[in-house]
């Protein structure tokens, strides 16, 4: 259904793609034929028509309505769209910022196309350059690891603590009964939140036609704290919201706008320990994820946590999944709810809960809250193997290169920045030492190896001892002679190799000798039984490198003893220590 714009007060009611409603009050003292026609260009950018399809949306060009109507009436323009100049609206739009030139635009525009109203020079001016260019920003880091276990430090603790107190008050107001008839105790007073909802002092008067100061002293002024207590600790308030949708966030690291207008329809059940999560996520439309074992307790104990709550709020907002209390309204399209909200709190509110959490980053600085920069970190700590099989993926299938290079991998922690140019370090050296010939030797040489190799020998570090066992053969593996089994070149220092046999023949420490022809010869057969139940990428990405590196080995063996040799390999697996999954057919 579109938008439409209603009469007898003047407003704006929307109806929006995961079914919900808004209803904006509009103000047209000023100059109602200019309001009722920038309200028509915003009912086109609007769903169906546009891409607005929030209340947050529509509530910000409301403010940018009541801006430009103001702002031309401060000028002295007293007429509709039609008279609008050139010059006043460069005049007008030089001094606005970004937001509100852009905004102005987009609704001009789109009366413009549908009723061509725009006198042509006006209509040129309109559909060009803006003046006040969007800042160029930079994507925002993630946080340090300090900073992350403080903020989900700091959640769990709110969330807990609140738990705490619901369970506290729900005892407390079984233990009490109507105070009308047993008088304003704590426990009944209790008992009245749980069954009224969330009353005040006032509202209780008004209703046995009491005024406030009547009321007051029939409760008595020393137990009014009892009514506070209890609105905090039966019903969620924007600080219990914060951290439950900080955790939220923390373990799902779905997209703020996605975490602040879920719905309870958007949350489909598979047992008692499975959640599809259905979202929308600005940029690309409808999500779904399936979340986590913390997630999914999480979410239990929340549902439980606002029950009492959705009972009481209007029937409107039970759909909602964050419903709080704030009994100062500071946005449009809340009227009429009383003294509930639903969504995403008060930018105020947030700075607020980030000074009273008290997170401080690696640095001791103090942290504040940012839902965005909550996902940026979520993305950079998780688990990538299941992309393409290596935990080392980093780009995320779901993402275009340009949102992975502009979002998430330009934004890294300094410990991850380290991490990354280590394993550029280890893929330059493994480069290297690939492009080194391989070292094959005659019996001679091997016998004076120290005399003919003196660089080699140098460069391996040898000693007597090393030297004496490489000839004697007490350091073969498998297709070579290991230099030093233990370098720590493929596993740990100090360690045992473990690499398999066919690494070795790309390995820096490896030599080759003559007794060594047969099981190269094996290699090289078990390589082409692989190629044949391999397809060729798979094969290439696995064992291309090793199959051209063996090739290049026995090149440079005496052919005598190459077909001496061949008669000792009869082409199984079993000539190869080799693990289950690496055997052929």
């Amino acid at each position: 259904m579109p938008a439409e714009i209603l009469e007898n007060p003047l407003r704006l009611f929307c109806t929006f793609t995961r079914g919900t409603t808004s209803t904006l009050n509009v103000d047209d003292s000023v100059n109602p034929v200019l309001v009722r026609e920038l309200l028509t260009g915003l009912v086109y950018l609007m769903h169906p028509h546009g891409q607005g399809d929030s209340h947050r949306t529509a509530e910000k060009y409301k403010g940018t309505i009541d801006w430009f109507v103001g702002e031309l009436d401060r000028r002295g323009h007293r007429g509709g769209v039609a008279e609008l100049t050139r010059t006043g609206l460069a005049a007008l739009w030089w001094e606005a910022g970004n937001r509100r030139e852009s905004e102005s635009r987009r609704m001009l525009a789109a009366l413009d196309a549908e009723t061509s109203v725009l006198a042509p020079d006006v209509r040129e001016l309109v559909r060009g350059r803006l003046y006040n260019r969007h800042p160029n920003s930079e994507p925002l880091p993630p946080y340090d690891e300090v900073a992350w276990a403080g903020l989900t430090r700091a959640a769990r603790t709110i969330a807990k603590e609140s738990w705490a107190a619901y369970r506290a008050a729900r005892a407390t107001a079984q233990a009490g009964a109507d105070p009308y008839v047993h008088g304003w105790t704590r426990e009944n007073i209790f008992w009245l939140m749980v069954h009224r909802g969330p009353v005040t002092t006032r509202e209780l008067g008004a209703r046995v036609g009491l005024s406030y100061e009547e009321m007051r002293h029939r409760i008595g002024r020393d137990r009014q704290h009892f009514f506070v207590e209890a609105r905090e600790a039966l019903f969620p308030s924007p600080r219990v919201v914060i951290a439950y949708q900080v955790l939220f966030g923390v373990y799902t690291g779905i997209v703020p706008d996605g975490i602040a207008d879920l719905g309870l329809d958007g949350l489909d059940w598979a047992g008692d320990s499975a959640v599809l999560v259905r979202y929308i996520k600005g940029r690309t439309s409808e999500e779904s994820i399936t979340l986590p074992s913390k997630a999914v307790r999480l979410l239990e104990r929340w549902l439980e946590y606002a029950e009492l709550a959705r009972s009481h709020c209007p029937s409107q907002l039970r759909n909602g999944l964050w419903l709080w209390l704030a009994y100062t309204s500071r946005r449009a399209g809340d009227e009429g709810l009383g003294p509930w909200r639903y969504g995403r709190p008060y930018k105020s509110t947030v700075v607020d809960w980030s000074r009273d959490a008290g997170v401080v980053d690696a640095d001791g600085a103090p942290v504040v809250m940012h839902r965005h920069r909550i996902r940026t970190t979520f993305e950079s700590h998780r688990d990538r193997s299941s992309w393409i099989g290596s935990r080392r993926s980093t780009i995320d299938p779901n993402h275009t290169p340009g949102v992975e290079g502009d979002h998430y991998l330009s934004a890294m922690t300094e410990a991850q920045q380290n991490a990354l140019e280590d394993i550029v370090e280890q893929a330059q050296g493994d480069l290297l030492r690939r492009g080194q010939p391989p070292m094959v030797l005659s019996d001679e040489q091997v016998t004076d190896l120290a005399r003919q190799f003196p660089q080699l020998v140098s460069e391996l570090e040898l000693d007597d001892r090393a030297i004496a066992e490489l000839v004697g053969g007490q350091r073969d593996v498998f297709v070579a002679s290991c230099a030093d089994p233990t370098a720590g070149v493929h596993g740990p220092k100090g360690k045992p190799c473990p690499a398999r046999p066919w690494v070795c023949l790309l390995c820096p420490l490896a030599l080759f000798t003559p007794r060594h022809a047969a099981n190269l010869l094996r290699m090289k057969a078990f390589f082409a039984r692989q190629w044949q139940q391999m397809t060729a990428a798979q094969f290439m990405a696995v064992f291309g490198h090793y199959a051209q590196r063996i090739e290049e080995v026995l090149i440079k063996y005496d052919p005598t003893q190459l077909a001496a040799a061949a008669a000792q390999v009869t082409d199984t697996d079993a000539e190869i220590p080799l693990l289950p999954e690496e055997s052929t057919l």
